[in-house]
């Protein structure tokens, strides 16, 4: 198991910006392909961005252009920096191995964009 932990949620209006950290427990990052994940209330999780161990990335369609994934290797973190954020962003955010499996999820950080 790989232990995740998510940080940098916070209260924004919208077309504000957050940069979300994710912290991973071991160096998986040049192995392991990860994502960025959300989920609202009532709502399914989806993914919203994945990053390969080569650096490839991957994005949903409601969040291109808007947000980006990157990963440090030496800080063994992986980032999404949202941009342009729009009412409908507004999820628990969290971040884990793509695809997840049975791996654990972690606490998440919330986002939430209200005017």
């Amino acid at each position: 198991q790989v232990q995740f932990v998510e940080a940098g949620g916070g209260l924004v209006q919208p077309g504000g910006s957050l940069r979300l950290s994710c912290a991973a427990s071991v160096s998986i990052f040049n192995i392991a392909a990860m994502g960025w994940y959300r989920q609202a209330p009532g709502k399914q999780r989806e993914l919203v961005a994945r990053i390969s161990s080569a650096g490839a990335t991957n994005y949903a369609d409601s969040v291109k252009g808007r947000f980006t994934i990157s990963r440090d290797g030496a800080k063994n973190t992986v980032s999404l920096q949202l941009n342009d954020l729009k009412l409908e962003d507004t999820a628990g955010y969290y971040c884990n191995l793509f695809p997840p499996a049975y791996n654990p999820w972690g606490q998440g950080t919330q986002v939430t964009v209200s005017s």
